[in-house]
């Protein structure tokens, strides 16, 4: 069977959004495009959705991707910026399903861990992984662009199950329920 498939990766944000997209051929890895969606200079929450919504949008009908993989929530003291982090990875969320395109989840260790082998490592370590493994030459100025590559790269790597997977039935019983020909009766 002959792999061929885009993905794309998002690290969600209220002030940077990154975004990384690879095609993936016959088991090699390539990055199409990497970089930031600014929206510190927007004044209000709906404003920086609706460029979120417009800027996936546009990446969506350019790039045509199969996959969309997103870093999952993480769970922090503020409550109000836990709030619009959920709102912005929503939106992205939406953005994929409008387009037909599945997505999947990652956690921020989980990603590192797959890059590094780390998952305590730091944006700088996860970035430099990258160049090296997808050969680019110069480091972006802001590492979010890095890290929606990061995601993109651990969907690939992890065959497409997420924590999306997990929690929606990664079981034997689920996996049975889903392919009842793989059943011994």
């Amino acid at each position: 069977m002959v792999e061929d498939k885009i993905i794309l990766g998002i690290d969600p944000g209220t002030t940077v959004m990154g975004y990384g997209i690879i095609h993936v051929k016959n088991g090699k890895m390539s990055m199409l495009n990497f970089g930031i969606i600014q929206l510190n200079k927007l004044a209000n929450q709906p404003d920086k959705l609706k460029r979120i919504l417009d800027r996936l949008n546009g990446l969506i009908q350019e790039y045509k991707p199969d996959e969309m993989a997103i870093e999952a929530p993480f769970f922090g003291k503020n409550v109000q910026s836990m709030l619009k982090l959920g709102r912005a990875q929503g939106v992205a969320i939406a953005s994929c399903l409008n387009h037909n395109i599945p997505f999947e989840e990652y956690s921020p260790r989980r990603i590192k861990q797959s890059i590094t082998g780390s998952g305590a490592a730091s944006k700088e370590q996860v970035a430099i992984m990258l160049q090296k493994l997808l050969n680019f030459q110069d480091m972006p100025k802001y590492l979010d662009a890095t890290d929606g590559l990061a995601v993109a790269v651990c969907h690939y790597y992890s065959k497409g199950v997420g924590e999306h997977n997990k929690s929606s039935g990664g079981s034997w019983t689920a996996f049975l329920n889903k392919n009842p020909s793989r059943k011994k009766t």
